[in-house]
């Protein structure tokens, strides 16, 4: 166990206006790129509506931590878990972030020590560093400096080519290898190495990074390794180089502009190398701001044992694995609330998604348990098996639910057959009963769901009552009956 700080404790509940018009991710929330985030205030209605102060809170797919840091935020006790290594950091650093001036201090001293290290590598004779780097496949065909009022975009010199050549054979000393597969729809295949996602001279200065970050300890540690797995995106061959970008709305900027990682591995023909240095700085800056938010509050011990919360040792207990296995550890009729965003069919398999940032943190994905539905073929993973597993999941869950505790599965899927395992919810008649749900609206607009044909703008909130006693707390039902969208009928799906 180890102990951390907890928010202060919100006094407003949140209006259920808010949930029906969520803002976009702010703080923590905004930090990193972890995909699948859900809005904050619905969440938040939820914990509100359905639990009451000191009740246990189960997430058994917790992701980028939300549900973790409000329920902890309204004092409820939580047990998270999940499969995927850096969503349990997300989740650590979501409930217990280090104190913002510890953060800054250290960063401080990291762009005293680092920050000079790697402008070596992209350093002209008479000092100028560069910025950013403009490639046409494997050559290099310019580079910006922006360190004055204008920037200059310049030819390569032969002291950048020199640069280059110097540094395209690293090897990272403290990334893993990583593990790919046969997956079409991101970009991936079992030969791709590290190199075909950085540059080597990228590869040298992450490895200043890591190396420095390596040698703290504890919070202060997993936030820095979070923040340069948040800015690997942007430090990578995967940075669309924009041409004339405002095609579509008449409004055309002439010339090159950067654009960003969005998800999976592309590697555009013409693409950024940026300076690893103000990548990292940038995300760096983000959190601090977000720290700089926090009212530290009580002291909260996180652990990662189920029972510690169980048995009200501590308030928060964060697992990594298996949800499946460690379910069954549980013991029943123990929890007051599910409430959980599970994998989503087809939509996006996180593991193989989150390959490079586990491998930033030097930790080792167990793809073969992964619950997912992936192109890989060479990973089984189908509908069928998906299916099977989630119902399974779900049987056993029900179980750890106190007589009239609830489950509320936040999901959506553009076909009936991901829609299967919840078909086989309602026929638990004897355990469960369905009691309504509601459309969760996003809270940013994506890329993914704006340009992917069929691509679903928003998810279902799907509410069960586990049968039994009477609840005797404030009248839930009438609060969720209120929401926009509030349905006592199934989706039309199922």
């Amino acid at each position: 166990m180890e102990q951390g700080l907890l928010f202060e404790v919100r006094k407003q509940p949140t209006k259920k206006e808010c949930v029906s018009a969520p803002q976009g991710y702010r703080g923590l929330a905004a930090f990193h790129k972890y995909w699948g985030k859900k809005p904050v205030e619905c969440l938040s209605y939820l914990i509100e509506a359905l639990t009451l102060e000191h009740e246990i809170i189960f997430d058994p797919f917790v992701g980028s931590g939300l549900v973790a840091r409000e329920a902890s935020d309204r004092n409820r006790r939580f047990i998270g878990i999940d499969i995927n290594p850096i969503a349990i950091e997300l989740s650590r650093l979501a409930v217990s972030p280090p104190n913002v001036a510890d953060f800054f201090e250290v960063f401080s001293q990291m762009k005293t020590i680092v920050k000079p290290a790697i402008d070596t590598s992209y350093s002209q004779e008479a000092g100028e560093i560069g910025s950013h780097f403009v490639w046409d496949g494997d050559e290099l065909k310019s580079v910006w400096y922006t360190g004055g009022k204008e920037r200059q975009e310049l030819k390569p010199t032969a002291r950048d080519i020199e640069l280059v050549i110097k540094y395209a054979n690293y090897k990272p000393k403290y990334i893993r290898d990583m593990r790919f597969f046969t997956n079409s729809r991101i970009n991936t295949s079992p030969q791709m190495t590290v190199l075909d996602l950085f540059t080597g001279r990228a590869l040298r200065n992450i490895d200043l990074l890591l190396e420095y970050v390596k040698n703290q300890k504890g919070s202060m540690r997993e936030a820095l390794l979070l923040t340069v797995t948040a800015a690997s995106g942007q430090m990578s061959k995967m940075v669309f180089a924009v041409s004339n970008r405002g095609k579509t709305t008449g409004r055309i900027q002439e010339g090159t502009s950067v654009g960003s990682w969005v998800i999976g591995y592309w590697r555009p023909k013409l693409h950024f190398e940026i300076n690893v240095w103000n990548c990292f700085e940038n995300r760096a800056k983000r959190l601090i701001k977000a720290l700089s938010t926090i009212e530290h509050g009580t002291a909260v011990e996180l652990s990662s044992d189920c029972s510690d919360v169980i048995q009200s040792k501590v308030n928060v207990a964060l697992v990594r694995g298996d949800a499946r296995r460690i379910l069954t550890k549980l013991p029943p009729a123990s929890v007051s609330l599910i409430l959980t965003d599970p994998p989503h069919s087809d939509r996006m398999p996180y593991l193989e998604l989150s390959e490079l940032w586990n491998a930033i943190l030097g930790e080792e994905s167990q793809f073969e348990d992964e619950i997912v539905v992936s192109n890989a073929r060479e990973r089984r993973k189908g509908k069928d098996s998906y299916t099977k597993e989630m119902g399974e999941f779900f049987t056993d869950a029900i179980k750890i639910l106190k007589d009239g505790g609830v489950m509320a599965i936040i999901f959506n899927a553009s076909d009936s057959e991901s829609w299967e395992y919840i078909r086989g919810l309602q026929m638990k008649s004897d355990g469960i009963r369905f009691r309504g749900c509601f459309p969760m609206a996003y809270s940013a607009r994506s890329v993914i769901q704006d340009t992917r044909r069929g691509a679903m703008k928003y998810d279902y909130v799907l509410i069960y009552e586990k049968c039994g006693r009477d609840y005797t707390g404030p009248n839930r039902w009438e609060k969720l009956s209120e929401l926009d969208g509030w349905s006592s009928s199934l989706p039309r799906w199922i």
